[in-house]
């Protein structure tokens, strides 16, 4: 009898260690998987991404993530050169909501261009940048 509770006993402590250890390694969330996570207090967020075309080798990349009732909006141009000039515009629903000139950085050779703006689920977030020595462009659109 004494070896029979020993082993339950046994096995029950390993099942507790092992969904503690479980529990601890995902954090502890029964939330699903694939949200984003704000550090406002358990709320989920949604991040969209998106790869924009360039007219030659830069690289372009649109991010847009929700953000307290506003669209958080993240623009990138890489050209791996740095000092480059862009004119970088973005609209919201056909409507500009930034123009900017923009110096590529070292080390990378790229900028990044961040804006919160107002809009919730439906905009049309559109992000252009003309390099101003080159002609290039780059162009990235996303509906959030």
């Amino acid at each position: 009898m004494q070896k029979l509770t020993f082993t339950v006993f046994a096995v029950l402590a390993a099942v507790l260690v092992a969904f503690a250890s479980t529990a601890a390694a995902s954090g502890g969330s029964d939330d699903p998987p694939g949200d984003d996570h704000g550090g406002g207090g358990g709320k989920v967020t949604r991040t969209v991404a998106k790869s924009g075309n360039c007219s030659a080798a830069s690289h372009s990349r649109l991010k847009v993530k929700a953000d307290d009732g506003r669209l958080e909006t993240e623009f990138e141009v890489d050209q791996n050169r740095v000092g480059k000039r862009w004119r970088v515009t973005i609209n919201r629903n056909g409507s500009t909501v930034l123009r900017s000139i923009r110096t590529t950085q070292a080390p990378s050779g790229s900028f990044e261009v961040r804006r919160l703006l107002a809009g919730g689920a439906g905009s049309r977030i559109v992000a252009t940048a003309k390099s101003l020595s080159s002609g290039e462009t780059c162009r990235a659109a996303i509906t959030f």
